[in-house]
C-alpha cells in the first residue's frame, strides 16, 4: 500500500499553497527591483543603445528569476510538507534485500 501524502489533507495543502504564494509574491517584488536596477546599470554604462536590448535584458533577467524562484518554491513546498517522505522508492527496497 502506498503511504498518503500530507498534501492530501486539505488544511495542510491550503497552508502549503498559501506559503508558496507568499514566497512568490516576495520573489516577484525582488525580481521587479532587480530588473529595474539592472536596466539602470545598463543605461548608466551604455547609454540609450537600442530599446530592444533593454527589453531583452528585462525579459531575460525577469524570466530567469521567476522560473528559478518558482522551482525552488515548489522544492520547499514538497520538502516542507513531508511529501518527499511519502514516496515509495522501489530501488531502495531492492538495495536493502
Amino acid at each position: 500500500m502506498f503511504p498518503r501524502s500530507p498534501l492530501d489533507d486539505p488544511e495542510k495543502a491550503a497552508y502549503a499553497w498559501a506559503r508558496y504564494r507568499r514566497i512568490m509574491r516576495w520573489m516577484m517584488l525582488l525580481t521587479v527591483t532587480l530588473v529595474a536596477g539592472s536596466l539602470w546599470v545598463l543605461y548608466r554604462s551604455n547609454g540609450l543603445v537600442s530599446i530592444h536590448m533593454y527589453i531583452a535584458a528585462a525579459l531575460g533577467i525577469g524570466f530567469t528569476m521567476l522560473l528559478t524562484s518558482a522551482l525552488m518554491g515548489l522544492l520547499f513546498l514538497s520538502s516542507g510538507t513531508g511529501h518527499d517522505e511519502s514516496i515509495v522508492d522501489k530501488l531502495e527496497e531492492e538495495r536493502n534485500r
